[in-house]
């Protein structure tokens, strides 16, 4: 049985949060479908930080912390988890940062996790777009 655990990469967050964004109403879809259907969200703590960064209006990207907190698995890397990714991302000469994602989600048991990257490392766990995931052909 599916386990129903996911992994949102930092632009589908992004995405959700700004709503000038082109994936943003797509991005409220998933949220949405996630929340009714009972998905355990996961994302990195790391990922906290660069979306206070990019976001425009820091006090949304606050309230949204506290909301997420209080539901969402919010994992640590540790070190072997970037030590994984490290010697992945050289010997393939691939994005640290995707791959680092990647290892993280299937490091914490998640079924997929989506991206909205055309190209993202396949680390051994289902990669979808949010419009994917979404689809009623994967369902």
């Amino acid at each position: 049985m599916n386990s129903k655990k996911v992994f949102l990469d930092t632009n589908v967050i992004i995405d959700f949060i700004e709503h000038s964004r082109a994936k943003h109403d797509i991005a409220v879809r998933l949220f949405e479908y996630l929340s009714v259907n009972s998905y355990q969200i996961c994302i990195s703590e790391d990922m906290l930080s660069t979306i206070f960064y990019v976001a425009k209006d820091k006090n949304v990207v606050l309230k949204f912390f506290t909301v997420i907190q209080k539901k969402w698995d919010i994992t640590h890397y540790g070190k072997e988890t970037i030590d994984t990714a490290i010697d992945i991302s050289m010997k393939m000469s691939l994005d640290f940062e995707d791959v680092l994602q990647c290892v993280c989600a299937k490091n914490n048991n998640c079924d997929t996790l989506i991206t909205n990257d055309k190209y993202f490392f396949d680390c051994g766990i289902k990669i979808l777009s949010a419009e994917d995931f979404l689809s009623p052909t994967i369902k």
